[in-house]
This record gives structure tokens, C-alpha cells and sequence, in this order.
């Protein structure tokens, strides 16, 4: 069992995630088994209560467990399932020995950081790299940063409990560019590690984010000034097009062969046909180009619909071609109307999302694509839009909406659920992770999936009215997909349309780039067909 820490330095937001999941991407490609974990040492159980604001979007398992979204890069470059046990935060970790305290777990003695603190921390490590050859776990936040002390030490007592052969540490730190100066500089980086080493924790390998080429130079100075190997200063430049390069950006600089050395793994030759695939659809795409409007509230923040944008790509892939992407501010629609806003384009998706600022935009959104044949897709509160808007313009339901929005509607044609109706506490109290989802022969997702089950994850707390189910059936709306030990509608599809499709789960967090998810998929490529129609 070999064991890789990935910590940071400098500054936050350096990809961290993207380098922990590319790394064991490339380790994959040497028939490795590999699993990538992420602990955050802010207080918060887990990001489910976070704005997006602060943290972009929360990625749920198939056990339900609201994770920070670097664990959706873990699956997308990696094939491993994770679980709840791949993310611990200090909030868990406080919790938890709290708790044994009050039991009297702890017979008696005084609690303190060390070891009680870092024993919980390690048993984590111990117990999350069952059945795999490497375990990847990745430190959030900086080297220097209060709240990251106790794991920093775990990982300073762990190398030495599994021994230093078994144990590699990779810190990615960033290496300016003075545009003044003409140079990037290496003294942050140097500083950073010092403050490693004085924790007692010396890095084998070296990431340098960086917007310039480093020199041989650099190397030297960083090797000499940081005490690593100089072949062990890796290159990591911003990614050209997509972050899919990465993988093969990092075989290019050795780093997989660096890492089987030192950890003295026997393993094959790494095989990059695969991602040289995935990134030549990526950059020339075959089968020409379409246009997908997101109409969301968060859309001036790049991590709000994370694992939507990535889908798209997938779906890209999948259909040999460039899908470019529209943000379009649902405050906008409700100010200028959708016609300005979604004039051209080859389709519309309404990603998830709580709270009723916007949700009119997003009405007026599903209408215009309604009328005008525009293939749609509505992920969980997408689908929601998309009911609320045929119960209003089509069944003639005036003043139609979700209980969430309005709790007086005369028409709630979505509705909490029963189970949900006096929770209080709001965080991991919504429906959440995989459930079953039974699909009607001969609708368009039937088409997509190829199949009659399905498992999707959830995260919700609302749902359809089945009380309007025959009156939205007869007019037209088909109910394709239903979950079948409660009955729950899960996915609607509008007859007569050419791809017009809302589920209430969330299939971006199934999609890889190596597969994409058969849904994105399809409504990619209806709207490519609008694309080249128009072209004709």
C-alpha cells in the first residue's frame, strides 16, 4: 500500500484538485488501482450549507454524502467510486471526538489536538485505501494556515508509523510572473517549503504552477533552495484548452515514471492513447459546432455549475464536436426577455438551485424553448421549471409554481416532500444519493440510456405534485421515468418536441470524459442537428 500527500503553497485556488486527479489518471494508465481523497480543514461538517458564493458547487456520492467539488474532478479523471469516507473536514473531525469525550471514550483523559486530534485523522488514512494500490489524498487550503496544523502533523506521524518508502509528499506551489521584472520568481515557493520542513515534513516532488516557462535555472535554484531532486521540479503551465491536457502535460514532464520510481512500484509502461483521444476531440472536433445557453443566478461565478460546464464538454467528446457554452443570467431573461437573450442558440439547460431569485427568467427560458423547438434540458430544479411552466401555459393553471417559491399558490404543482416536511436543521437532511429510477419504453432517455433501470443521485427537497400526474399526461406531458418504491416522478419528457427533457436528479455527477453521461450526450446532439439545420 503506497500513500501520496498533495499539499499547497502560496496561494489557494492553485488546482490542487486537478493536479491529485490528473496524477492518478496517469498512475490508471500503468494498471494501477488508485483512489483520491480530500481533507478541508475548515469547521463545517461538509460544504452542504455553503453559499455558492464561497464554495462553488456541492458534489454528492452515490452514498449521499455533499462533498467539495474537487472529488468531482477525482471521478471524472479517475474510475474509482468514492464514498463519504474520501472527504474529512475538521468539522467531522471535532465532532466526532467530541462525541467519544461525552461517552467517556477517552476514560478519563484530558482531549487534545495530539494525539487525539491527528489518531482520527490517520485512522481516515488507514481506513480509506482499502482494496487499492495508491491512496491520494489531498490537504486543502495553504502550508501556513492555522486550521491545516493538526493535519500536517498527521501526515508527519503517519509517514513514520507506514514507513518513509511507502509515503511520498507533492507540494504545488506557484511561481509568480513579475510582468515589471520580465521573470517569474522563485522565493515564494522556497518559503513555502521551509515552512513545510519546519513542520518536519520535507516534499519529494515539486509542482510549480506557472504562466511562463521556467529555465533550467529555475530548476536548479528551486532543487538547491527547497532540497528536492531536480528532476523532481515539475512544470505545471495553464492548460491551453482544456483541462483534460493536464494528464498528458504531466506524463510529458516524467511525473508518473518519478512517482513508480520513488515509491518503488513495479508497474507497466503508462498508455496515453486514451486521453490523446479525449483531448484531439476536445481541441478538433469532427462533427462541427452548437450552441448551449445555461440559464442560472450563479453564472459570473466558475464554480457554481462545475460539473454542468464539465458535461457539456463530456457530451462534446462523445459527439465529436465543440460545444460552446452561453451563461446567461436568469435576471436578465425577467429584464429583457428571452428572445434577447437565447436568440441563435441550439439549446437551453437550467442546472439546479434553491431560492426564488431568477426563477421567472428561467420560466420565460423553458417557454421560449417550448415554443420554439429548442432542445431543453432541466436538471432538478430545471425540471421543476419546466413543469411549473407547462401547468401555467399550457394546462392554463394561471399563477402555477412550487411550494418552495410560494407557498399560496393555488396550484402547487411541485410540492415538498412528505419526509421533509418538519426537518429543521438543514444540513444532509435533503433526499441525497443514488436511488432507482424505472424508465417508459420508448421515450427519448429510454433511447439515451439504452436500458429500463437507471441509478442517479439526488439532491432535493421538492418534487411533482402527483396530484396533477393525469392532467399533465393528458396534455401531453409523458412521465418517463418514475422511481418505483415510492412512486416519485423523476424524469418528464414534452411530446410532440424534439429533445425537450427534465429529470429531477443530477446526471452531472456520472459524467467522465472517457464516459460521457448518455443524457448530456443525447441533448447535445439534438442540438447539433438544430445547429447544422440552421446552416443549411
Amino acid at each position: 500500500m503506497k500513500y501520496i500527500f498533495i499539499t499547497g503553497g502560496v496561494v489557494s485556488s492553485l488546482g490542487k484538485g486537478l493536479t491529485s486527479g490528473a496524477l492518478g489518471a496517469l498512475l490508471e494508465t500503468r494498471n494501477l488501482k488508485v483512489r483520491i481523497q480530500k481533507f478541508d480543514p475548515y469547521l463545517n461538517v461538509d460544504p452542504g450549507t455553503m453559499s455558492p458564493f464561497q464554495h462553488g458547487e456541492v458534489y454528492v456520492l452515490d452514498d449521499g454524502a455533499e462533498t467539495d467539488l474537487d472529488l468531482g474532478h477525482y471521478e471524472r479523471f479517475t474510475h474509482g467510486k468514492l464514498s463519504r469516507f474520501n472527504n474529512l473536514t475538521s468539522g467531522q473531525i471535532y465532532e466526532h471526538v467530541l462525541q467519544k469525550e461525552r461517552r467517556g471514550d477517552y476514560l478519563g483523559k484530558t482531549v487534545q489536538v495530539i494525539p487525539h486530534v491527528t489518531n482520527e485523522i490517520k485512522a481516515r488514512m488507514y481506513a480509506a485505501g482499502e482494496g487499492v494500490d495508491v491512496l491520494i489524498t489531498e490537504i486543502g487550503g495553504t502550508v501556513g494556515d492555522i486550521e491545516g496544523l493538526p493535519f500536517l502533523e498527521a501526515l508527519r506521524q503517519f509517514s513514520l508509523e507506514v514507513g518513509k518508502s511507502n509515503v511520498l509528499f507533492i507540494h504545488v506551489t506557484l511561481l509568480p510572473y513579475l510582468r515589471a521584472a520580465g521573470e517569474l520568481k522563485t522565493k515564494p515557493s522556497q518559503q513555502s517549503v521551509a515552512k513545510l520542513r519546519e513542520i518536519g515534513i520535507q516534499p519529494d516532488i515539486l509542482v510549480c504552477r506557472t504562466e511562463e516557462p521556467m529555465t533550467d535555472g529555475m530548476r536548479q535554484k528551486l532543487s538547491m533552495f527547497c532540497n528536492v531532486e531536480q528532476k523532481a521540479v515539475i512544470e505545471e503551465m495553464d492548460v491551453k484548452h482544456s483541462i483534460y491536457e493536464l494528464p498528458l502535460m504531466l506524463a510529458q514532464e516524467g511525473m508518473d515514471k518519478l512517482v513508480v520510481e520513488k515509491l518503488g512500484i513495479n508497474a507497466p509502461e503508462s498508455d496515453m492513447s486514451a486521453w490523446n483521444s479525449i483531448v484531439r476531440r476536445l481541441i478538433s472536433p469532427k462533427g462541427g459546432e452548437c450552441r448551449i445557453a445555461v440559464v442560472g443566478k450563479y453564472i459570473d461565478l466558475q464554480d457554481a455549475y462545475k460539473s454542468i460546464y464539465e458535461s457539456l464538454a463530456h457530451a462534446g467528446i462523445g459527439n465529436d464536436c465543440k460545444v460552446s457554452v452561453l451563461r446567461v443570467d436568469s435576471e436578465s431573461i425577467e429584464r429583457d426577455g428571452a428572445e434577447a437573450h437565447l436568440s441563435g442558440v441550439d439549446g437551453v439547460l437550467i442546472p439546479g438551485g434553491f431560492g426564488d431569485r431568477g426563477i421567472e427568467g428561467k420560466i420565460l427560458a423553458a417557454k421560449y424553448a417550448r415554443e420554439n423547438n429548442i432542445p431543453y434540458f432541466g436538471i432538478c430544479l430545471g425540471m421543476q421549471i419546466a413543469v411549473i411552466e407547462y401547468a401555467r401555459n399550457v394546462l392554463g393553471l394561471d399563477g402555477a409554481n412550487s411550494a418552495e417559491f410560494n407557498d399560496n399558490t393555488l396550484y402547487p404543482v411541485i410540492t415538498i416532500m412528505d419526509e421533509q416536511k418538519n426537518i429543521v436543521d438543514k444540513g444532509a437532511t435533503m433526499r441525497l444519493g443514488s436511488y432507482e429510477c424505472r424508465l417508459l419504453k420508448g421515450t427519448k432517455v429510454y433511447d439515451a440510456y439504452g436500458e429500463g433501470v437507471i441509478r442517479e443521485r439526488h439532491r432535493h427537497r421538492y418534487e411533482f405534485n402527483n396530484a396533477y400526474r393525469k392532467r399533465f399526461e393528458d396534455a401531453g406531458l409523458r412521465i418517463a421515468g418514475i422511481n418505483p418504491k415510492r412512486d416519485l416522478v423523476e424524469i418528464v419528457e414534452v411530446s410532440g418536441h424534439p429533445w425537450m427533457v427534465g429529470v429531477q436528479f443530477h446526471p452531472e455527477f456520472q459524467s467522465k470524459p472517457s464516459r460521457p453521461h448518455p443524457l448530456f450526450c443525447a441533448f447535445v446532439g439534438q442540438a447539433l442537428k438544430r445547429s447544422k439545420a440552421s446552416k443549411k
